[in-house]
């Protein structure tokens, strides 16, 4: 490293030490760039799945259930058997459309250079303060990943009787934890008439414990003076709004809120890149390159994944688009097809299409906005059908991977509608 003040030149930076980040740092070198740079704000890679103690992941990837602390340190030891460099304790201030990257860290102010650019922030959860709760402020309000890291990292119990507040994975994996350390968990609310969360750990880790979920229920009071001594629930409607006369109080000292996740993009925005308003990341073509040459995006920071391994996919298709972009192999278009979503999904990604760039087959994620048994997706261009694909108990809380063959977009021009069609007859 130079001194701070410097320009330090690198192939390709990598923005966030996550899975997303180290999967890409790993791929970048193994297609040969020698100059791979990961800027990571804390003290050590892995993000989230440092916390994350429970297995379950990397069944797609590595084929075996591993903890999220097993799953970050193969791409750590990876990472350091292909000579990545990693700056920790770093925080990027700001990156421009010229690949120019300040950041800043004990040493002082440091400026990179980048030829390109791979944005893998991750994700943040959304506070209380975002979903306007009423009543007092007082100790004992968690987001479900602050109490993750206080109990899985720091060892600090948060509490001996819980209600959760969203029905997403964190929120239920926590539920579940905070069983397994002796508390007691009152129920599981979901806001709307379903999980935000995987089947999966509606059944490993609500029912298989005993723990209620209650759907179409809300916290619409927190009371307590110095910790949180009750809160008040009531039942909603179709609009989320609660229901007069259902009113109920139970006493407790934790609340835990599982109520989304947010793409982190103030430096995507900062910098230019054109974000999707329905995802909250980039808008990124089939290279997953953002708006602004040179400058790709993978990850939570594109569009909040439920399963890491897709984080891992998408993390090396990033970085073999960024390697071909520093090698000179990729080739100047204008001719874009945005995909275009309807009849029950809520976003595709990618949202634009070249041609001439895409591999021979090509994945598209995409989520519903409500749950359908069986369903089919249809893919057309200017009204004529392109291909479709049969699928079964669809929900919001379970991202699609449709992986689909680059041929049946030969010839194509304009927009491609996606669709979802509800089979006829079937109930929904």
């Amino acid at each position: 490293m130079k001194d701070a003040g410097s320009i330090m030149h690198f192939d390709i930076v990598i923005i966030g030490g996550g899975p997303g980040g180290l999967g890409a740092a790993v791929e970048a070198r193994k297609q040969g760039i020698p100059k791979v740079l990961i800027i990571e704000r804390d003290i050590e890679a892995g993000g989230i799945l440092q916390q994350c103690i429970h297995n379950g992941f990397g069944i797609h990837y590595f084929k075996e259930e591993l903890t999220g602390p097993e799953y970050t340190q193969r791409f750590i030891n990876m990472a350091r058997e292909e000579g990545v460099e990693i700056l920790f304790d770093t925080m990027v201030t700001s990156i421009s459309k010229d690949r120019e990257i300040k950041a800043i860290n004990s040493t002082g102010i440091l400026n990179i250079n980048a030829k390109a650019i791979i944005l893998a922030m991750g994700c943040r959860e959304r506070t209380r303060s975002a979903i306007a709760i009423p009543g007092e402020r007082p100790a004992g309000i968690f987001t479900a990943g602050a109490a993750q890291r206080y109990i899985n990292i720091e060892g600090y119990m948060v509490g001996k009787k819980a209600i959760v507040l969203g029905a997403g994975d964190i929120g239920m994996i926590m539920a579940r934890r905070m069983v397994l350390e002796g508390a007691e968990v009152i129920a599981v609310l979901a806001r709307g008439s379903h999980a935000k969360g995987l089947t999966r750990n509606i059944v490993q880790c609500l029912e298989h414990y005993n723990i209620p979920l209650l759907y179409n229920h809300n916290i619409i009071k927190i009371s307590g003076k110095e910790r949180v001594e009750y809160v008040t629930i009531a039942q909603t409607d179709e609009n989320k709004n609660p229901i007069a006369g259902t009113e109920r109080e139970y006493e407790c000292d934790t609340v835990l809120l599982s109520v989304g996740l947010i793409p982190e993009n103030e430096l995507s925005r900062s910098a230019g890149v054109e974000i999707d308003r329905r995802t909250g990341g980039p808008i990124v073509n089939e290279s997953m390159e953002t708006s602004i040459p040179g400058i790709f995006a993978c990850g939570n920071v594109v569009h909040v994944h439920d399963i890491v391994d897709f984080v891992t996919e998408e993390s090396i298709r990033a970085a073999k688009s960024a390697a071909r972009y520093v090698k000179g192999e990729t080739e100047e278009t204008t001719e874009y097809m945005n995909t275009i979503v309807s009849g029950g999904l809520t976003y595709c990604v990618p949202q634009k299409l070249r041609y001439s760039a895409m591999q021979d087959k090509l994945d598209l994620f995409m989520r519903v906005d409500e749950v359908y048994r069986e369903a089919e997706i249809i893919i057309k261009n200017r009204g004529v059908e392109l291909n479709r694909y049969k699928k079964r108990n669809l929900t919001p809380g379970e991202m699609i991977k449709q992986t689909v063959n680059k041929s049946i977009f030969e010839n194509t021009r304009g927009d491609i509608e996606i669709i979802l069609t509800p089979k006829t007859g079937e109930e929904n």
